[in-house]
């Protein structure tokens, strides 16, 4: 069974309901059941034209659920009757879908979970692996996201400012569970940028494939976090690398600078050094320059403090991390780092302990708790 062909053919055969009237929440359980039933039957008897099949099973099944209820039945008056066998148009509706999924009245938790089901393909029980979460509990997150986009008319001019939100919060939910978040999200967007021509999205692709580049090194071989200047580069996808710049190249090209292109170009800058001490940080930091003026976010304004750090000492950051919350996550941490090389151990150990205990997760807690061990060691 191809399963890789069962996720690509799911927005497809989802689009090709809606157009024909079925309502968007009813739709997607059709197309559901079918997948359901294609894992069933195609190993045996494997259909000559997979999407015209899916089609075909998704249909009866809605008008199936359609005649078993009596709201639903109502519904069935406004929709066609079963059309004659033949082939199915290879209209492509995914890129609406997208949109329809990342709706703005949706939680960006919700927008996550009904892409991953109804544009990627993935079954609840997937999405609840990947997330950690019992699968009741996704399936009703799911079910509330289909409720509140189920009047939402297809007509409507699509956001596709959420659209790489959500994306870009798929990518960095991470690669736990039986589904790779990450590669999820690469593979959802190289979708969106076939389908629509926007510097962001070539810009939002970049980002991922830099960033994705890095992941071998990203851990050592017992789990533990690799900060970026201790990992080894030998390592780095190379040919990810150069797809992802090519790919800003071009955006950037345009002339229509966005947070997606300015994150991307920052990573380039990392993935170009052949060694940490090479990376070309007073670039880096004039691309956080562009990145405070186009979202004015304070995650941005602390990475921009690490960057600062780098091109124009330790003190210099200290400076710049001055201004900021210090509630904001991972605020301790750089505080902790920029003490260690303004030559301040005791403080930086008291601040690496302190953030261990913000930590969000184990990998960080125990790279953090180990950063304050060895500086206390020292002392």
């Amino acid at each position: 069974m191809d399963e890789a062909l069962l996720r690509s053919l799911t927005p497809q055969v989802l689009g090709v309901l809606v157009r024909r009237g079925a309502d968007f929440a009813a739709a997607e359980d059709a197309v559901q059941d079918a997948l359901v039933e294609a894992l069933r039957a195609w190993p045996a008897d494997p259909p000559r034209d997979p999407k015209g099949w899916l089609v075909t099973v998704a249909w009866r099944k809605f008008l199936d659920a359609a005649r078993a209820d009596a709201a639903r039945r109502r519904r069935e008056d406004r929709v066609e009757e079963e059309p004659p066998p033949g082939p199915v148009p290879a209209t492509d509706d995914t890129l609406q879908l997208y949109f329809r999924c990342a709706h703005p009245s949706l939680t960006p938790s919700s927008a996550v979970a009904l892409t991953l089901r109804a544009v990627g393909g993935l079954t609840t029980r997937q999405i609840a692996q990947a997330y950690l979460v019992p699968e009741a509990t996704m399936a009703q997150r799911i079910s509330r996201a289909k409720r509140t986009v189920s009047g939402v008319r297809f007509d409507r001019p699509g956001d596709v400012a959420t659209v790489l939100r959500v994306l870009y919060l798929v990518f960095n939910e991470g690669y736990s569970g039986q589904v790779d978040l990450a590669a999820e999200a690469i593979r959802l967007t190289r979708q969106l940028a076939a389908a629509i021509d926007h510097p962001e999205v070539a810009g939002l692709l970049a980002l991922m494939l830099l960033h994705h580049a890095r992941r071998a090194s990203r851990t050592a071989s017992d789990g533990s976090l690799v900060p970026l200047a201790a990992q080894d580069r030998s390592r780095w996808d190379t040919t990810a690398i150069a797809e992802g710049i090519g790919i800003l190249q071009v955006a950037l090209s345009r002339d229509r600078l966005g947070e997606f292109q300015a994150q991307a170009a920052v990573a380039a800058l990392h993935a170009d050094a052949r060694s940490a001490e090479e990376t070309d940080w007073v670039q880096i930091v004039e691309w956080y320059d562009e990145l405070v003026r186009l979202t004015d976010s304070p995650v941005v304004r602390l990475n921009r403090a690490v960057a600062v750090g780098e091109a124009d000492g330790a003190r210099a950051g200290l400076a710049a991390l001055a201004g900021l919350d210090d509630t904001l996550p991972r605020h301790t941490a750089v505080a902790a780092y920029l003490h260690e090389r303004a030559g301040d151990p005791a403080t930086a150990a008291r601040l690496y302990a302190e953030a261990a205990r913000q930590a969000p997760n184990l990998a960080e807690r125990d790279h953090l708790t180990r950063q304050a061990a060895r500086l206390n060691a020292r002392r």
